[in-house]
């Protein structure tokens, strides 16, 4: 089994947050440390907080937040203090959680996991591994391909590749559209679809136009169409809920760490180096937006007053107006490593990162902000 990192790399000028990922994992060691992480619940740990946190969500008016080794932290004031989970059946890291109610969750990670939790978060089940994901590409490929197609004979011999592997794959983004219909994305093209709330699962590759399996790292939904973005300035789409999937034409081709939906109809599309995009006519046409200085974007957020939120790998909050046709720094730092922003009950902004989880008041959201956020 290869580790993360070995083979194809990921490309060097990835952002913290996936850098970070990446490379715990692989100094976790060989194929003798997955199936330990698997089985392994994760650990009780006084400094949990304070650890690398990839991903944090509202599940209600709660706050979950989900990192490094298995750990999900909760909070019920909204992010001033934090508390573990009772129950995580896994210590691989997880990087994307998300809630579609107060009490109904995901979360995936590394080596295939998917979690699911119905009870706030506060314990949560495995419903995929990557063992199994592996075995669903390859069962839907080996369909595919009775049919003599190329592509399809081609997509059977990388399916068949995910297997010998073994579950040495993460996912890296995830998204449900209500209790029942989600997907999750993630390293080499995976990708697969839910419609019964994650008890069943099918693989999307075949139907996914991804030559060389690109890595995958988000997945949305709004208005009834499935975006997802990844590497070399891949965006795909689909407007029949996954049936069928097209990749958009972008003047970029780096990478794209995440797409937000717009107000207004747009799409704003994010990456490597302060890029920037945004299509205000159903993805014809893009603009590329400038920002002051180009470090990589690793999160956004729209507001709840309708403004929409960028950060960079530097700790710098860029805010702009509702159709995110330009940004203007916010005053004051965060700490480096941002990974994942969500806005609590009360307004104020929670930020995960490579030092765990900060808070924001919402009073230091407005553009003309000057003091420092306290961690």
């Amino acid at each position: 089994m290869q580790a993360f990192l070995s083979g194809r790399r990921l490309a060097a000028t990835l952002s913290c947050a996936a850098l970070a990922v990446a490379t715990a994992f692989a100094a976790s060691g060989g194929s003798r440390a997955v199936p330990d992480l698997l089985a392994q619940p994760a650990q009780a740990n006084v400094r949990a907080a304070a650890s690398l946190q990839l991903s944090v969500t509202r599940a209600g008016k709660r706050l979950v937040s989900v990192g490094e080794r298995g750990l999900v932290l909760l909070s019920d004031d909204d992010g001033r203090s934090w508390r573990q989970a009772r129950e995580v059946p896994v210590s691989v890291a997880l990087t994307q959680v998300r809630f579609v109610s107060e009490t109904l969750g995901w979360a995936v990670g590394h080596s295939g996991v998917v979690l699911h939790s119905a009870d706030g978060g506060e314990t949560w089940q495995m419903q995929l591994d990557g063992m199994k994901a592996a075995a669903l590409i390859a069962d839907a490929a080996k369909a595919g391909a009775a049919s003599g197609d190329p592509a399809a004979l081609k997509h059977l011999r990388e399916a068949e590749g995910l297997v010998q592997d073994g579950p040495d794959k993460p996912f890296l983004g995830l998204h449900f559209a209500d209790a029942s219909r989600g997907w999750v994305v993630g390293a080499y093209g995976m990708a697969l679809a839910t419609q019964d709330g994650g008890r069943h699962w099918e693989s999307l590759m075949g139907r996914i136009p991804n030559p060389g399996g690109k890595h995958l790292y988000a997945v949305g939904e709004a208005g009834g169409r499935l975006l997802l973005a990844g590497e070399q300035g891949t965006l795909i789409r689909s407007t029949d809920g996954g049936a069928s999937f097209q990749r958009l034409t972008t003047p970029y081709t780096g990478t794209f760490f995440g797409a937000l939906d717009l107000a207004d109809g747009g799409l704003l599309a994010y990456g490597l180096r302060g890029n920037v995009w945004r299509s205000a006519d159903q993805v014809a046409n893009w603009a590329r937006i400038e920002l002051a200085q180009p470090v990589t974007l690793s999160a956004a957020l729209t507001l709840a007053d309708g403004a929409v939120l960028l950060a960079d790998e530097s700790g710098r909050l860029l805010r702009g107006n509702a159709s995110a046709s330009a940004f203007a720094p916010l005053a004051g730092a965060l700490p480096t490593g941002l990974t994942s922003l969500a806005q609590a009950a009360d307004g104020a902004l929670i930020v995960s990162g490579a030092r765990g989880l900060s808070r924001m008041e919402a009073t230091l959201l407005a553009a003309t902000s000057t003091a420092e956020p306290k961690k």
